[in-house]
Parts: C-alpha cells; sequence; structure tokens
C-alpha cells in the first residue's frame, strides 16, 4: 500500500438553524417582501442574532427603497426564526416571545449617489457595485441517478444533501430530541492514479468521511444520565436517518463508519443556535457556493438582483451550467468583474482546467455572445424581480432543481443555449 498521502476533497454546508443561516433567511424573507410589494425595490439588508442567558436578541441593518407601504421588519424576522424552529429560549431562542427576544431594526433607504447608477434600461442599467463574481459547474454527479442534471461538485452536492435532511427532520418534527442548528461536511477520495495523467479531472470515487453536527435535547433517547449511551445513541440514529437517508448508495460504497464523526467534542446538547454562536449574514459564502475554490467574496442574502454579487454570480453559474451540459467541458469556471454604475462587465474569462474542446479564449467569446451579461438583461432572463429568494438561504444557492414555481432559475437548461454554444 502507498505510503502517499489519499487525495481527498473537502466540503461543508450548515442547516436553517444554524445561527449564520437563521441571519441568511431573515434577510431573505426581508427581501422576498419587499419585491412582493415592488418589483423593483432596492434592498440590501443584513442581520445578526444573539442568544444569552435571560433573552435574545435580533438586530437588522440595511437600506431598503420601495414603491409602497413598507413591511414590518420584526413580524417577519420573527415569523422567519420561528419557522426554522426558534420558538423556545430553552434551546437558543424563542423569536416568538416580546418578552425573552428583542428586535432592532436601524433601516433606511438606499443613497440616491447609489441609485443614480444603477437605475435605468438594459443599457443605461449599470452595476451596483464593483467586484468580481464566479461561476462553476462540473460533471462529478452526473454517473449517479438521484444527482443527475445538477453538473455539481459531488462533496458540496452530498454535505448539501445531508443539511438538506436535517432541515426536513427539523420542519416534520420526526425526530422531536433534533434541534434546528446543525452542520455537515463530506470528504470523497479521488483516484490518485487517474489524476496523474493529467487531463484536468478529479476522478472521485467514494465517500471516506463524514461529519454531523446536530444540537440535540438534553434528555435524547431518554439517556441523559449515561452520556456515553447517548452518544451512541445518537451517532446510530444520524447514520440511519441522516447519513443512509441522504447520500446515495453509490457514494456510500467502500466507506467505512468508523470515518463518521457525530457531535466530535462529545455532545452538543440545549442551548445552542444563537445562544452558543451568534450569526451574522453573510458569513457562509463558500457554504452557498460550490464548496471551496474562488470567490469574490460579495454574500447574496438580503440583496436584491440589482446587486451583481447576486444577480452575476448566478448567471455565471447558469452558463458554466450550459458550457458542462453542452459537453464542451468537464470542468468549467466562470470569472466576472463590474465596475459600480457601468452596464457592460469589465471582463470575462473561463477556465475548464484542460478539459474544454476548445481554448479557453475561444470558449470565453461563445459565452460573451450567447449570454448577456448586463445587469438589467440578467434579471430580465432569468427573471428574478420575484420573491424566490428565501428558499436560497439554506441547502445552497446552486446545484438544486429548478421548481415550477420559478425557484433557483439558473440551475433550468435551456436547449437553444446550447446549440447556440455549440454552433
Amino acid at each position: 500500500m502507498s505510503d502517499r498521502l489519499a487525495p481527498i476533497t473537502t466540503a461543508e454546508s450548515v442547516a436553517a438553524g444554524h445561527p449564520d443561516k437563521l441571519c441568511d433567511a431573515i434577510s431573505d424573507a426581508i427581501l422576498d417582501a419587499c419585491l412582493t410589494i415592488d418589483p423593483e425595490a432596492r434592498v440590501a439588508v443584513e442581520t445578526l442574532v444573539k442568544g444569552m442567558g435571560g433573552d435574545a436578541a435580533i438586530v437588522l441593518a440595511g437600506e431598503v427603497s420601495l414603491n409602497g407601504s413598507v413591511p414590518d421588519y420584526e413580524a417577519i424576522a420573527r415569523e422567519t426564526a420561528a419557522s426554522i424552529g426558534y420558538t423556545d429560549h430553552s434551546i437558543g431562542m424563542d423569536a416568538t416571545s416580546h418578552s425573552t427576544c428583542v428586535v432592532h431594526a436601524y433601516i433606511t433607504t438606499q443613497s440616491q449617489y447609489i441609485s443614480q447608477g444603477v437605475d435605468g434600461d438594459l443599457d443605461s442599467q449599470g452595476a451596483g457595485d464593483q467586484g468580481i463574481m464566479f461561476g462553476y459547474a462540473c460533471n462529478e454527479t452526473e454517473d449517479t441517478a438521484e444527482l443527475r442534471g445538477r453538473y455539481f461538485p459531488i462533496a458540496a452536492a452530498l454535505s448539501q444533501r445531508l443539511t438538506r435532511r436535517l432541515d426536513i427532520i427539523q420542519r416534520t418534527g420526526e425526530i422531536p430530541w433534533m434541534r434546528p442548528d446543525g452542520k455537515s461536511q463530506v470528504s470523497v477520495r479521488l483516484d490518485s492514479d487517474r489524476i496523474e495523467h493529467g487531463d484536468g479531472l478529479r476522478y472521485p470515487q467514494h465517500v471516506s468521511d463524514v461529519v454531523i453536527a446536530v444540537q440535540h435535547a438534553r434528555d435524547a433517547g431518554g439517556l441523559d444520565d449515561d452520556e456515553e449511551a447517548q452518544r451512541q445513541f445518537i451517532r446510530d440514529t444520524v447514520w440511519e436517518q441522516v447519513v443512509k437517508h441522504a447520500i446515495p448508495a453509490r457514494w456510500l460504497n467502500g466507506f467505512d463508519t468508523n470515518n463518521l464523526i457525530v457531535n466530535g467534542t462529545g455532545s452538543f446538547p440545549d442551548p445552542g443556535g444563537p445562544y452558543s454562536d451568534a450569526g451574522l449574514t453573510g458569513r457562509k459564502i463558500i457554504v452557498d457556493t460550490y464548496g471551496g475554490g474562488k470567490h469574490g467574496g460579495g454574500a447574496f442574502s438580503g440583496k436584491d438582483p440589482s446587486k451583481v454579487d447576486r444577480s452575476a454570480a448566478y448567471n455565471a453559474r447558469w452558463a458554466a451550467k450550459h458550457v458542462v451540459a453542452a459537453g464542451l467541458a468537464d470542468r468549467c469556471e466562470i470569472q466576472v468583474s463590474y465596475a459600480i454604475g457601468r452596464a457592460q462587465p469589465l471582463g470575462l474569462l473561463v477556465n475548464t482546467f484542460g478539459t474544454g474542446s476548445m481554448s479557453d479564449l475561444e470558449l470565453s467569446d461563445r459565452i460573451l455572445r450567447v449570454f448577456d451579461w448586463r445587469p438589467a438583461a440578467m434579471i430580465r432572463n432569468l427573471d428574478l424581480k420575484r420573491p424566490i429568494y428565501l428558499a436560497t438561504a439554506s441547502g445552497g444557492h446552486f446545484g438544486r432543481s429548478p421548481t415550477d414555481d420559478g425557484h433557483f432559475p439558473w440551475e433550468r437548461i435551456q436547449e437553444d443555449r446550447i446549440e447556440a454554444l455549440q454552433s
């Protein structure tokens, strides 16, 4: 057996009840409420949450400009946190209680010096800020029936499935002792011999390690007087009801269950959530995207689509997914950059990591011709002026299935665009 360190790719995800994701959800719920009132609303809202011994606080701050009545920010924040499961102060926060949870709102209107550069038509609406955005797609999910059509990094896809499973358990209440706060991490072993061929592919083989953290009731399993037995009970439940349920069997082939780590510090009892860790909008940008790789640094949640941090990142993912779906590359990363107030991007660059059927420069040219990168055009083509953003706040913005009611439109494949890229 070789003594070389095996090549491993790893990605993490966090559940909807993680304090940072709770903040993302509140910010996106406010955005959706504003877009429901006015599809042209300009929104940039940040959220902070913190639980303490006797009370908890939700702080809202940012800028909103809309044509219509301002929504009830406090009510939205409370309802969103409650829907995620924070209705009991003993577990971390009771958002429904006005005596133990206070909401502070510090929201003003958008600066006129920003709005004058980002309002207009297809040619005159400029980017809402400067910045660099990335989109990515690959074929690592395409040999698995449950994941086919996602064109997504496999470690990120699997870690997202784990936390979405935790979220489902929380919503349905099927495991009453599980709480909203949780995290996952998946490592996938790569084929080192095939990687050495130098063709730019990663050749994932199977899951090598799974890490799960899940907050739990102190009396989980009725074993609060036997810590070791409780730890084993929680571990067995996570394996049967979370891991085996969420990860397709093809990826668990060869998995050593000794490499399943559940609550690695020993236990994760109440209170958790905002009590154990302050939350803030925009702190999980890698979790939101591809689980690793390049990122321009701009967060998504709480921002309306005039902010290219959001719309251009969605457009870049849309374009990259079409490239891989068209068979023009097995891996595709797109970088696009903007200046505030300017409609046309400053530049666009494609990297196919040696897997492309043509040069990266030729592919960059085709992408510029097939996809429109002006902010107003991206918003139009993806129909982004709708209240579709709360669904993105947990479980990842990419690698999701587009829905009939318009969620995740940047994941939808259009055959005419594939044909245009190929020709």
